[in-house]
């Protein structure tokens, strides 16, 4: 009885209770574990049970797990090594430049340092830096989650690429620059007149096309690293059918 502690203690790492005790004239071992409020691991693996099987957690489902019972999400995780000095000035004006543009700041609410701004974001834990805001103004997030970036293509078919360009960054810049490839390379254009005035007409509203690359490189980006995968956002345009499209399925590793 006396090895039994040392045993859970060796394979479980918990300091448990135990005690001799004595019902119906028989001797019981009553062994008292308290309620743990974080993951216990059997000689360093972790296991899931669900109905009558046993599942040993692996992968992005043991990263979820983990972090789901310490009550983190992904892009709250605090990150060593980098701070608020080592984030990208540009990166900020953007964000100041578009919370101005759509109402939501104004220039008054913006009168703060880039530390302050970020504590009211909740994109610091103490004096760390949040990953979420890592990737977000930071010029090279892909030193911590790879393939935080944007590959754009045009394709005269479904196969056949004519060029592409890649676009890294803070994701405050990636999108920024997106914006500016899509209509100045890739969205063809109609072209009328109003008098001397020559007005084009692109296929999609700036707005919706702002909206779809901010929120698809986010939440790609986003879901890909909490599945602890390694993959660009991607969008593609096909001549043919002049289909914009940002695929959502996960991609072949």
């Amino acid at each position: 009885m006396e090895d039994i502690p040392n045993k859970v203690r060796d394979a479980l790492g918990l300091i448990v209770d135990v005690d001799l005790i004595t019902e119906n004239e028989l001797d019981v071992i009553k062994i008292t574990v308290e309620e743990n409020p974080y993951p216990v691991n059997y000689k360093g693996e972790y296991h899931y049970r669900t109905g009558s099987t046993k599942q040993l957690l692996q992968g992005s489902a043991l990263t979820n797990f983990l972090l789901r019972k310490t009550g983190k999400n992904w892009d709250s995780v605090p990150l060593e090594n980098v701070s608020v000095d080592d984030l990208d000035k540009e990166s900020f004006d953007i964000f100041h430049r578009e919370a101005i543009r759509s109402g939501r700041m104004s220039k008054d609410d913006l009168k703060l340092s880039n530390q302050d701004l970020l504590e009211k974001l909740n994109l610091l834990d103490g004096t760390l830096l949040k990953r979420a805001a890592v990737l977000l103004f930071h010029r090279n997030p892909e030193k911590w989650i790879t393939g935080s970036f944007v590959k754009i293509g045009f394709f005269e078919t479904d196969a056949d690429l004519r060029y592409q360009d890649e676009v890294h960054g803070s994701l405050m810049i990636q999108a920024d620059r997106v914006i500016d490839l899509l209509y100045t390379k890739y969205l063809t254009t109609e072209i009328s007149y109003d008098n001397i005035t020559r007005i084009e007409h692109y296929p999609f509203p700036k707005d919706a096309v702002r909206e779809a690359v901010f929120m698809r490189s986010f939440i790609r980006i986003f879901l890909l690293a909490c599945l602890c995968k390694s993959a660009f956002t991607g969008i593609s345009f096909i001549s043919a059918m002049t289909v914009f499209f940002l695929p959502t399925g996960q991609p072949t590793l």
